[in-house]
């Protein structure tokens, strides 16, 4: 198979806000974009990848930490890959599984090798290292592989911060290394595998442009700003977003990691995000939380128990052309689970509808107004009478 060269197009730019184009072998990726979480390779609330085609899934994003787990990346490899397995024609995205070492893992050893811990299922002694989550993902045969690297917590001690971004750095270039042997091999199932790199610095502007200019130097395929969203104010992740903005490649995608909620991405993307990924619209929808073009709603309110009207008037997803808010409250308080599927499909459709409109948006060189209309009216929450 020849090998197919990716390319980022950055097609126009509204002030730092960016519209963009990412040619894949599996298909383009109109940017900005939303990825669907399904970390076991499904997305929670019995959505089918019919479903994800249904509502405009562009990227579809897999955990290789819970993947290597179960059923085993050797499993997935031997069915075909993650495209086959779980029957999917468009672009995946596989995390390095660092993330998920550091924050589940309740015994855990780092050394310059790797990390060592226990599986959060069975206690299972597990090592990974940069060379371990390239081969995971190889097998995995993902169109995009983050690299491995440490999820330091916010806040942490400078030193510590900064001996961590070091060791991270000297990872990517094993990652890197890791990825182009396998690459070459004659039974990897994808050879065009593409690599990106993960910048950290905690909350420390300094150590995180410094770390931003020495991953930069390997010229990867695109970027990720890791270790946001988990804890620090919202102000201070948008800051770092600005500070970095100068010292990342602007001909290469940029993946805000872990972000979030549709205010989040809004602000995200006027400061230059392309890429995006969070559990929270499947997850608040499966506990009733909804989002809606005049901000969230709960579903379960004694108020909806005979509202008639969908979810969001004007909402074209499989739940607001068919069914009510009285009747999804219903599903819900008599825990059947076509409530919970309806309102995942509701909320995932919501945040691809909401990509679509913010590339129109900059299409039609109007993300500002865009903005100032919806950057704080999706954070609210309307009483619904």
């Amino acid at each position: 198979m020849a090998k197919f060269e990716a390319k980022f197009e950055l097609l126009k730019k509204e002030g730092a806000a960016r519209r963009g184009r990412f040619h894949t072998v599996h298909g383009t990726i109109e940017t900005p974009v939303f990825m669907n979480v399904g970390t076991s390779a499904a997305i929670k609330g019995g959505i089918s990848t019919e479903d994800l085609r249904e509502v405009g899934c562009q990227v579809e994003l897999s955990n290789t930490y819970h993947l290597h787990i179960r059923p085993g990346d050797d499993v997935i490899r031997d069915l075909g890959g993650i495209h086959k397995f779980f029957n999917w024609d468009r672009p995946v995205l596989t995390d390095s599984g660092g993330f998920q070492v550091f924050s589940l893992a309740k015994l855990r050893k780092i050394t310059e090798e790797g990390v060592a811990f226990q599986s959060h299922i069975d206690g299972k002694r597990i090592f990974m290292g940069p060379e371990e989550s390239m081969q995971i993902q190889s097998n995995l045969a993902s169109t995009i592989a983050m690299a491995f690297d440490e999820c330091v917590e916010n806040p942490s001690p400078y030193p510590y911060v900064k001996q961590s971004i070091a060791r991270t750095t000297r990872w990517l270039y094993r990652c890197k290394a890791e990825m182009d042997r396998l690459n070459s091999l004659e039974g990897t199932i994808n050879k065009n595998q593409l690599l990106f790199g993960i910048n950290q610095g905690g909350t420390y502007h300094d150590l995180r442009i410094e770390h931003m200019k020495q991953i930069a130097e390997l010229d990867l395929p695109g970027y990720a700003i890791g270790g946001l969203a988990v804890g620090e104010p919202a102000e201070t992740m948008y800051e770092i977003i600005e500070a970095l903005d100068p010292f990342m490649p602007e001909n290469k995608p940029r993946y805000l990691m872990g972000v979030g909620t549709p205010q989040n991405i809004v602000e995200g993307v006027y400061r230059g995000v392309d890429f995006f990924d969070c559990v929270m619209p499947s997850r608040n929808a499966r506990h009733g939380y909804i989002f809606t073009w005049h901000g969230t709603m709960n579903i379960l309110n004694n108020k909806f128990e005979r509202d008639p009207r969908p979810i969001d008037e004007g909402c074209h997803c499989p739940a607001c052309r068919s069914y009510s808010r009285g009747y999804i409250r219903h599903l819900f308080k008599s825990k059947e689970m076509l409530g919970m599927r309806l309102a995942v499909l509701h909320n995932l459709y919501f945040y691809n509808d909401l990509m679509a409109k913010i590339r129109e948006a900059l299409d039609e060189g109007r993300y500002e107004q865009f903005y100032r209309k919806y950057h704080e009216l999706l954070a609210t929450r309307p009483d619904y009478r």
